[in-house]
């Protein structure tokens, strides 16, 4: 089976990738035979705590009071970047993208920027959640509650981003709790949070949106066969990669698992994957 298009990937204008490289990626894309890459950089502007641990160095844009502030993306660098690639790697094809941070929460924070790039592929995600009075992310919440309670949370959460009107075409790493979850839980079973993820996946199919399938951590069947039952019928296949060496990771994998269930792809290289 040929490869996908990698429709998730973070360069150095992500502000949490510093080892990012756009050239590095491009010809990363190019060496495993990739058709195309949506460069879908971080677009945050929610504020929250991140965990503080003494040997982990707090992210780009925390202040003295301990809260994160994202940088903002240099649209203009950004797709100037672009245009070089494009003229560098003309046989792969480049699409330009943002990932939008909690959309349904402040998107008036974020519209200029959008506007301003005019983005081919939007993906709207969820990095963090409200726990007394402040946004934090998975670690934070794991350390503080029990972890079903925690997914319980975030799943409700996420099913108000997948219903909301915010401006994104496809719902990212549906799974992205559970990079954190702590290695002493109980083991983690879809089946206790069946109820929550369908709530959220028959939100998002009623928007018209697709669902991504992010190959940090493999998605099982399961819940692609829930995004069918509940009227999904696009899908977009990313790795989330962060470096040029991460470019295309498990995206065969994840093509496989997508097309023995009846996902195919478009006419066009980054084209969503559709059922049937």
């Amino acid at each position: 089976m040929a490869l996908p298009a990698d429709s998730h990937v973070h360069t150095e204008w992500s502000w949490d990738s510093p080892l990012g490289d756009m050239a590095g990626t491009c010809a990363r894309a190019v060496e495993l035979g990739l058709p195309a890459v949506v460069l879908t950089e971080h677009l945050d502007t929610t504020v929250w705590r991140p965990l503080r641990d003494d040997g982990i160095e707090l992210p780009p844009g925390t202040g003295a009071d301990g809260l994160l502030r994202p940088p903002p993306l240099d649209v203009d660098g950004y797709l100037e970047s672009v245009e070089r690639c494009r003229i560098r790697f003309p046989g792969l094809r480049i699409l330009t993208g943002a990932e939008l941070g909690e959309p349904h929460r402040n998107i008036d924070a974020a519209r200029p920027l959008l506007d301003a790039g005019g983005f081919d592929r939007v993906l709207g995600s969820l990095h963090s959640i409200e726990l007394e009075g402040e946004f934090v992310e998975p670690p934070t919440l794991f350390a503080a509650l029990d972890p079903d309670e925690v997914l319980q949370r975030w799943f409700g959460e996420l099913a108000d981003l997948a219903g909301s009107p915010a401006p994104y075409d496809v719902l990212t790493h549906l799974d992205y709790p559970l990079r954190h979850r702590p290695v002493d839980a109980p083991p983690f079973a879809w089946s206790r949070h069946e109820a929550g993820v369908r709530e959220a996946l028959s939100r998002l199919a009623g928007s018209g949106r697709a669902l991504e399938l992010n190959t940090r951590l493999p998605l099982t069947p399961m819940v692609l066969l829930w995004w069918i039952e509940e009227g999904g019928r696009t899908i977009s296949i990313g790795s989330d990669a962060h470096r040029p060496e991460d470019v295309g990771r498990g995206l065969q994998e994840a093509a496989a698992v997508a097309g023995g269930l009846g996902f195919g792809p478009g006419e066009r290289p980054a084209d969503l994957w559709r059922l049937g």
